[in-house]
């Protein structure tokens, strides 16, 4: 089969098209032939170097969409034929407020999503939404659930509150906004792009800032009298002013950080006077996952693909994903 196979840290070139054995299903699996996958950050910074415990040779990605052409001993075969999504976890435990000691994520150390078949165990795969193509569906994987856990598992938003999310354009921050106006909310948006900003009001959002832009978070409070929740996968220097924006009983959830650890220490007082929690996020439970879904289903809400890229193209696509241009997913077609 043909694969997407990272050989070396530090440098995108050192992800090359080769000729893989095709995976067999073992006790338990299932064999699907992918016919989409999709990009994540963490598959640039693993091809950069920039991720901790890489362990190469290995085929990146964990999103990914097909059918189940085959079936491990152990599986019913009427599932044969079927269409799924790939759930993108491995072992997440028993505890559903943290992973377990086995946890791992699909796409290093074991063989991802970038090939044309992969084997996973059976509970890792879920029916395809009726209402996605295979590319969507790929696209909504790692990025989906991480929007959804920060949303609805750690922030708990409710109908009619203000979610900030910065930086919008990454997949999350596109599924957040997706999800956030499903939910009910009001969504207010930050980026350094203007076009950008644009494009995300065209897509619900109730306004957005260019962060880049000194005192921006006085003009969001003055004219919206601040957050209820924040969804922040920059950090960095927008913490500061992202923080001052929450109002009483305020959430500030951070999933990444784009832009480095905050250029300044926290500021205690606002955050006992003012009833703030700020909390982690990183990916999610089998429970979410099929949540998510559900969700996605019932609201027939459709991912944001920016770009399509031939399987052939991986280098290509990696690199347009460091340029920063896109809005919402790149997407691999098998």
């Amino acid at each position: 089969m043909k694969a997407v196979v990272l050989t070396g840290a530090a440098k995108l070139e050192n992800l090359s098209i080769q000729d893989c054995d095709k995976p067999v299903a073992g006790p338990g699996q299932v064999c699907v032939r992918l016919y989409a996958s999709a990009l994540n950050r963490r598959d640039f910074w693993i091809a950069k170097g920039k991720y901790p415990d890489i362990k190469l040779p290995c085929i990146l990605g964990s999103d990914g969409a097909g059918t189940i052409e085959s079936a491990g001993t152990g599986v019913e075969p009427s599932c044969i034929g079927s269409a799924v999504v790939i759930y993108p976890v491995f072992e997440w435990g028993d505890n559903p407020r943290i992973p377990g000691p086995q946890f791992r994520i699909l796409g290093m150390p074991e063989n991802g999503t970038f090939a044309e078949y992969i084997c996973v165990p059976r509970e890792n795969v879920y029916p395809k939404p009726p209402h996605l193509a295979m590319a969507q569906a790929a696209a909504i994987c790692l990025g989906g659930l991480t929007a959804w856990r920060a949303l609805v598992t750690k922030a708990a938003v409710q109908p009619g509150e203000t979610v900030l999310i910065t930086g919008i354009g990454g997949g999350v921050a596109s599924l957040a906004l997706l999800w956030a106006t499903a939910l009910g909310a009001q969504v207010i948006v930050t980026s350094s792009q203007d076009a950008k900003i644009s494009h995300a009001i065209e897509l619900g959002a109730t306004d957005g800032f260019n962060h880049t832009r000194e005192d921006w978070h006085k003009e969001l409070c003055k004219k919206h009298s601040g957050v209820d929740v924040i969804i922040d996968g920059n950090c960095g220097p927008l913490f500061q002013p992202c923080f001052a924006s929450l109002k009483p009983a305020g959430r500030y959830i951070i999933f990444g950080y784009t832009q480095g650890q905050p250029s300044h220490g926290l500021d205690p007082a606002r955050l006992f006077f003012r009833q703030l929690k700020i909390e982690g996020t990183f990916m999610s439970t089998p429970g979410e996952f099929n949540a998510m879904l559900e969700f996605a289903t019932r609201h027939k809400l459709v991912p944001i693909i920016d770009n399509t890229f031939n399987l052939d193209d991986a280098v290509a696509a990696h690199h347009y994903i460091g340029s920063g241009a896109q809005f919402g997913k790149v997407v691999l077609k098998h």
